[in-house]
């Protein structure tokens, strides 16, 4: 009996239908933007000091400018190296005095100001920005700075549970209802977040949040690739995951027009109400409904994708089969992933890899929140370059292979961090256009991993071995800011450092990969075992051959 492979051939393997239904589940990925990297914004940290409505009240009285306030009673004016000093401590000085005067009004107290003791503010913090984030509406820095670390953490742990927990589901009830129970309920947290009365219960919407949102992502990408015939699978897969570069775009600029994190969180979120109305417009896979043995309801929807791509059913085609990759003899285990030599090095380079993709691309991303002058135009720039990562992928990855573009990517990245550490600060254009080089090659060994990952696994142990791998981009995704903040409050630069050492490494680790390029997915273990293996047989056989007719000449 055919499958549905076969049957696409016939009614159309992308055509009107699944264009419509590719766009329309790419606005899934788009809108997941704000939920992956939305801390650069809303956890935005301006530049700070210590409140002291005593240093307000002779400020006015003086007359000063904002530059002879900070000159004359905050510590540590002006160097880099002293930033705890003047944003998290103050002078333990009653400002109220009356002997204090209007120029250098401590000079009266202790000839050199560095003698005067400290404490840690008292009154709460002055933030030097426009507008708002959770950092300046709740506090969350010097001593609980920790606290938005956590906040990025906590979305990447709901993350972790939410698409090994969801993506069974989906297998056992269905991609479409859990699609929109997954929309639903990223929706209505979303909204309950912007209106949250304090951090803890924005902490909890988050993670309900981080639950749900990828799992739908990842729903979206098995849906449309489900849909579409085996040859568009791959470049659907890229687009869709370009659609969140878009998203990228778009955020800047929303969050450049709406500097308040509960509009912008507001903003970003109501969209997705929007999505709820796909119960009317995307029919069940086809593929999933024939896994749980409803092959007449399977065959309805593939109709209905004939009749709106045009075309008519072949009457050899009435019936139908489960995919080959859907049968299922073994019951795959956690052991299979490291029984054996060649699977096992697969499995804890891809596990490193996935680790480190996650790391490099959310941290560049939030480490940019740091360090930049202009945070909405670099974070604008540095998403145009995933465009054409997406174009070296397509050009290059049925030319010169996986391997290489893969690995090659993964030691740019790491150079660049490594080279952006030495660059001065005068020098602004080479930095932006080296951070530039960093997230574009990151972001080609992120989406080569997705794509790669599945090659080098046997089918019946395929699924589980790429979800168990790409589970430690989600664990990356809870170390990475606690990495970022923390490193950078010793040294700004030190988490490029870092970087650059996890990306070097990496991209030398895939290098002891296999090339998978027109090679057929591997069936069985002995298929993944002898990967490196007909290659230098073939090359035994020809020199035989060559050796022999030159025998028979002489």
């Amino acid at each position: 009996m055919p499958t549905v492979d076969d049957i696409l051939e016939h009614i159309g393997e992308f055509h009107l239908f699944q264009k419509q239904t590719f766009f329309l589940l790419s606005l899934i990925s788009f809108a997941f933007t704000p939920i992956y990297v939305g801390i650069v914004f809303l956890g935005f940290t301006p530049e700070h000091r210590c409140r002291s409505p005593g240093v307000a009240e002779l400020s006015q009285r003086c007359g000063w400018s904002l530059a002879e306030e900070l000159n004359y009673t905050v510590p540590g004016p002006g160097a880099a190296d002293e930033a705890h000093l003047r944003q998290c401590t103050q002078y333990e000085v009653d400002w109220n005095r009356s002997d204090l005067g209007c120029v250098d009004p401590l000079a009266s107290l202790a000839a050199n100001r560095s003698q005067l003791p400290l404490r840690p503010c008292q009154h709460g913090w002055v933030y030097d920005a426009p507008g708002s984030s959770i950092v300046t509406e709740f506090n969350l820095v010097c001593a609980n700075s920790w606290m938005l670390d956590l906040f990025q953490s906590t979305v990447n742990v709901g993350f972790f549970v939410g698409a090994v927990a969801i993506g069974y589901l989906a297998d056992r009830f269905g991609r479409k209802f859990c699609l929109l129970v997954t929309i639903l309920i990223n929706a209505v947290s979303g909204v309950l977040m912007a209106v949250s009365p304090n951090y803890t219960w924005m902490l909890i919407f988050r993670l309900i949040q981080g639950l749900v949102s990828k799992a739908g992502w990842l729903i979206g990408y098995i849906l449309i690739t489900e849909f579409v015939g085996l040859d568009y699978r791959r470049t659907v897969g890229i687009f869709y995951q370009a659609a969140f570069t878009v998203g990228l775009l778009v955020l800047s600029g929303v969050a450049y027009a709406l500097p308040y994190w509960r509009w912008l969180q507001l903003t970003v979120t109501l969209p997705n109400f929007c999505f709820l109305l796909y119960y009317w417009c995307i029919p069940e896979s086809p593929r999933w409904l024939i896994s749980q043995n409803k092959n007449g309801k399977a065959m309805g929807v593939i109709k209905h994708i004939a009749k709106k791509n045009g075309k008519s059913m072949p009457a050899s085609l009435q019936s139908l089969s489960a995919d080959a990759e859907a049968v299922g003899t073994l019951n795959p285990s956690f052991l299979d992933l490291v029984r054996t030599p060649q699977i096992r090095k697969h499995t804890l380079i891809l596990m490193y890899n996935w680790f480190t993709s996650s790391v490099l691309y959310q941290g560049l991303i939030m480490h940019m929140g740091l360090a930049s002058d202009n945070v909405y135009l670099d974070f604008f720039y540095s998403a145009l370059v995933e465009f054409p990562a997406a174009i070296i992928i397509i050009f290059t990855i049925d030319r010169v292979g996986r391997r290489y573009p893969w690995a090659g990517s993964n030691i740019v990245a790491g150079v660049a961090c490594l080279a952006s550490v030495f660059i001065p600060d005068e020098l602004q254009w080479l930095k932006i256009t080296v951070a530039c080089l960093g997230r574009m090659s990151i972001t080609v060994a992120f989406e080569m991993v997705c794509l790669v990952s599945a090659e080098l696994y046997p089918t019946f142990i395929r699924n589980l071995g790429v979800h168990v791998c790409s589970s430690l981009c989600d664990i990356g995704g809870i170390l990475t800011p606690f990495l970022v903040y923390r490193l950078t409050a010793v040294w700004l630069q030190l988490p490029l450092v870092v970087f650059a050492v996890v990306g070097l490494i990496a991209g030398g680790l895939v290098l002891l990969l296999p090339e998978t390029k027109g090679k057929a997915l591997p069936e069985t273990i002995d298929d993944v075992e002898n990967m490196l293996r007909p290659r230098k047989y073939k090359e035994k056989m020809i020199y035989l051959q060559v050796k022999k007719s030159d025998t028979q000449r002489n």
